[in-house]
């Protein structure tokens, strides 16, 4: 014996549109005709990281002064970065105890914030001069750290690569030894 299967009716809003069974005044109404969105590139321009390599810098504190030279920090310190909840925290250490003077004026809480602006709420520096070394804590930075984060580095480990890539400026000679 067969047995047929009933479609159940569902009853129309007053607007006329479905509204997952209710009707009158409650009823979802139609979604409007959307705006045409902006291309792309007005909605996103190119990251400083997508210009040219050959481009001049266009913000004023990448301009070094006369007998200077602008280096990566990964030719004068090596660094470490883990994390601890929320926060990752990265040691930034001198290859040269007489090139520490030079992460201390020149790796500070504002110029790291700018950074990696974007992917912290905030940054808080420490000094270690016995070490030659600094340590920062990045907060923020995990989407509320390793068990639950969702980003692939939800330990924070990439943070201190990301660091050393950071420029600073410092002298011709510091330059000349610090290069390959």
């Amino acid at each position: 014996m067969a047995t047929a299967k009933r479609a159940k009716a569902r009853p129309k809003s007053s607007t006329g549109s479905k509204a997952k069974g209710r009707t009158g005044p409650k009823a979802t109404p139609k979604p409007k005709a959307r705006a045409k969105a902006a291309p792309i590139s007005q909605k996103h321009p190119p990251h400083q990281s997508m210009k040219a390599p050959h481009a001049p810098p266009t913000h004023p504190m990448r301009r070094p002064a006369a007998g200077t030279r602008r280096i990566q920090l990964r030719w004068l310190a090596h660094a470490r970065s883990g994390d601890k909840g929320d926060t990752a925290n990265v040691g930034l250490i001198a290859l040269r105890p007489e090139w520490y003077p030079i992460l201390v004026r020149e790796v500070t809480e504002a110029r790291v914030s700018r950074h990696f602006r974007g992917q912290v709420s905030g940054v808080e520096r420490f000094e270690l001069p016995n070490l030659h070394a600094l340590n920062f804590l990045l907060h923020g930075a995990l989407d509320g750290g390793g068990t639950i984060s969702l980003k692939t580095d939800a330990q924070g480990k990439v943070y201190s690569t990301a660091l050393l890539r950071m420029e600073v400026s410092v002298s011709e000679g510091v330059a000349q030894q610090a290069l390959p």
